[in-house]
């Protein structure tokens, strides 16, 4: 074994995610020496936003304003709280990060991305819209604003500023270096040391060896804890799956990289870190298997528009407001007590062109690569855009037929298509295109759809117009098979304002600071129960600021 390595900084950062750039990146501007250290090799810099749709959340932005979207502290605030539902003694830092975050998101956090040089998509997007009344969870406007270059451009900035500082010394940059305790004097933080893992020239997102070949301490000043989620343990997240959200599924696919895997938790506890809300979770409904994986069980999440029909995987539709895109954990919840690990989208030709976005930078090579032209024909063409297509002629989930006999034929064949009831999907579909006669209606689902092409970007680029999915001229039809997708931990380390982190007593441990999900992206859990979409990048930035400008004093 290599001999053990030492290392002193007046900053160490651990894990380098968004949250974990964004803080380097403060502290060194500050004129401190910084090390990060990550147990990934260097191709993965950025972490989990590199491959995210880098999605943010404004309130009463120029984009916004410019769509004719009012929108207010006061309503985003209303919007929060309820759908976050704070109701635990634990929840008091959570409450007032929550507070903060909304000040940032409708204060500077644009314009401080925008002298970064970040751009917006035009089009707001309207994400978890709730259909619940007005203090009921969701979002009352559109808010989800896509960022231009999509999650590698919002990593670029931080990531340039990073290499900039390690250039002049300033930050030093540790990959293949695992935490496997934080150095503790006197009930305080001084560091952390660890295991040097063997070199690896593994791909982005690719899953590594975990070879030890060496062994590493290092000295600071002050800690960063920037490490974040659970997601890629699925043993983890069925340990800490909650009762409210009915049993954890026998099966899930997975829509982060393996090395999301919690391995910092116990790490921090063991240095008198307090976690809470471990219980809190946020995984999606609408997951596919990657025909095209890059890690493990990869999967990909679909950002629907709103028409598609879904059911359970009897062929059940699922009750009011349980649409595409309107209440992510109140459809989990739901589909959790159903017994079975999928559902189901049936849908047209014609909505899958319009409506059917796939989540993660990889997946939007408009977007992601600023392709003017390319966007124009994936967006505005008269066919699925390219990603989504490749998913329609290759992806395991997909069933695309002609007539609806042949299309329940066809989903009856996957794995567990057999529990699906054919009369009860030909009842459904057939009385629910019998809805479309009229311009008004008792459907729920259409009367929604008609609302919601009343404002400017969902009539054009997000809904279609409500249609008869059984027409053929709007075929062929379509099935998909959705699994639930793990994503983000809303629970972590419970920190103070300044990002410091606190034991169970609630007092501050000296030289230790955590951001990102591994602090719940703030707090310990700013989201509450549920999130509104646009928050897991956006609290990477806010949390990961604070927590570097906090540790430079």
């Amino acid at each position: 074994m290599a001999k053990s390595q030492h290392h002193e900084a007046d900053v160490l950062v651990i894990g380098w995610g968004l949250a974990g750039l964004v803080a380097a990146t403060e502290a060194a501007a500050a004129g401190r020496r910084v090390i990060i250290v990550d147990q990934e090799p260097r191709a993965n810099l950025g972490g989990q936003a590199f491959w995210s749709f880098g999605g943010l959340f404004f309130v009463d932005s120029p984009e916004q304003r410019r769509l004719g979207i009012s929108d207010s502290l006061e309503l985003a605030r209303q919007d929060w709280f309820a759908t976050a539902q704070f109701d635990r003694d634990d929840d008091h830092w959570p409450r007032q990060w929550a507070e903060a975050y909304l000040d940032f998101a409708s204060g500077e956090n644009r314009a401080w991305l925008r002298e970064k040089g970040v751009g917006f998509f035009p089009v707001v997007g309207w994400a978890e819209r709730g259909g619940y009344n007005a203090t009921g969870p969701g979002n009352s406007v559109p808010r989800f604003h896509i960022t231009w270059g999509t999650g590698p451009g919002l990593v670029a900035p931080f990531q340039a500023s990073v290499e900039a500082a390690e250039a002049t010394g300033r930050i030093t940059i540790l990959p293949r270096h695992r935490v496997t305790a934080l150095r503790t004097h006197a009930g305080g933080v001084t560091g952390a040391h660890g295991d040097v893992l063997a070199p690896s020239a593994a791909a982005r997102g690719e899953q590594t060896s975990r070879d030890v070949v060496g062994s590493f301490e290092i000295l600071a000043a002050a800690t960063i804890v920037s490490s974040g989620g659970i997601g890629g343990n699925h043993d983890l997240v069925r340990a800490q799956w909650p009762a409210r959200l009915g049993t954890p599924p026998t099966r899930m696919i997975t829509g982060v990289p393996a090395y999301v895997d919690g391995s910092m938790q116990p790490v921090a506890r063991a240095a008198g870190a307090h976690l809470i809300n471990g219980d809190r979770m946020w995984h999606y409904v609408e997951g596919i298997q990657n025909w095209s994986p890059i890690w493990p069980n990869h999967g990909i999440r679909i950002l629907p528009g709103p028409s598609s029909v879904w059911l359970e995987a009897t062929g059940a539709r699922l009750p009011v407001p349980l649409y595409p895109g309107f209440d992510t954990l109140g459809t989990l919840a739901h589909l959790r007590r159903t017994g079975h690990d999928h559902s189901w989208f049936v849908l047209s030709q014609k909505i899958i062109e319009k409506e059917f976005t796939l989540s993660g930078s990889e997946q939007n090579p408009d977007l992601t690569g600023k392709d003017v032209r390319l966007l124009l024909r994936s967006r505005l063409g008269k066919s699925a855009a390219g990603p989504v297509k490749a998913f329609m002629d290759r992806g395991a989930d997909f069933v695309v037929r002609r007539s609806l006999d042949e299309l329940i034929e066809g989903m009856r064949a996957l794995p567990g298509g057999e529990v699906l009831d054919p009369e009860l999907v030909r009842r459904e579909i057939e009385a629910r295109d019998r809805e479309i006669a009229n311009d008004f209606t008792k459907d729920a689902q259409i009367a929604m759809l008609r609302s919601a092409r009343a404002f400017r970007g969902d009539r054009l680029i997000r809904t279609a117009a409500p249609h008869r999915i059984l027409d053929p001229a709007n075929g062929p039809l379509i099935a998909v098979k959705l699994h639930v997708l793990t994503r983000k931990s809303l629970g972590g380390i419970k920190t103070d304002l300044s990002a410091r982190a606190l034991d169970e007593r609630g007092s501050v441990i000296p030289g230790l600071f955590a951001a990102g999900e591994a602090a719940g992206f703030g707090g310990g859990g700013v989201h509450g129960y549920r999130a509104l979409e646009g928050t897991f990048v956006g609290g990477c930035l806010f949390s990961g600021r604070i927590a570097g400008r906090a540790a430079v004093g």
